[in-house]
């Protein structure tokens, strides 16, 4: 009997620990989450367009996080009122750090902020948006990946215990 307690509870914390985000993950969300508030919040009519980062490639990623937080530095936000929520979202957005191996970058070509064509706030913003639902889908489901793969079954944990 002490044993199967031992084993419910091994189980359980197990399963826990499978369904926990990881910090990195909630970061990732926080981010996404400041970038849609930066988009109610963002002067679009007669602002400065940006280069807007398109067609990327996953491995690639680094050059074009860093052209978008160089972007979200030339914001202003549509009234004064919302300067310092607008700010802190900035502020926010540009704690963002990636770094990926550029393993994949052989065949794709390394570009500068300046080569990207230029959008309007709104519109680069949803495009940073996207970014970061793609980075977000690509980490969820390598980490399901990781999980399932490092993860006994329940008959494997059972038969390990006799």
């Amino acid at each position: 009997m002490k044993r199967m307690i031992i084993y419910c509870m091994l189980f359980f914390c197990s399963t826990m620990m499978l369904t926990a985000a990881s910090p990195r993950t909630l970061k990732y969300k926080q981010i996404h989450k400041k970038i849609e508030d930066l988009q109610k919040m963002v002067k679009d009519k007669d602002a400065e367009l940006l280069h807007t980062p398109e067609n990327l490639v996953e491995g690639c990623l680094s050059s074009a996080v860093t052209c978008f937080k160089k972007g979200v530095q030339k914001l202003q936000p549509a009234n004064s009122q919302d300067n310092w929520a607008f700010q802190k979202a900035i502020r926010i957005v540009n704690k963002l750090t990636y770094r990926d191996s550029g393993e994949h970058c052989e065949s794709y070509e390394m570009k500068t902020c300046e080569s990207y064509g230029k959008k309007t706030p709104k519109e680069f913003l949803k495009s940073f948006e996207n970014l970061m639902q793609m980075k977000e889908e690509y980490k969820y489901t390598q980490q399901l990946n990781d999980n399932y793969q490092r993860s006994p079954s329940i008959p494997t944990l059972i038969l390990a215990a006799r």
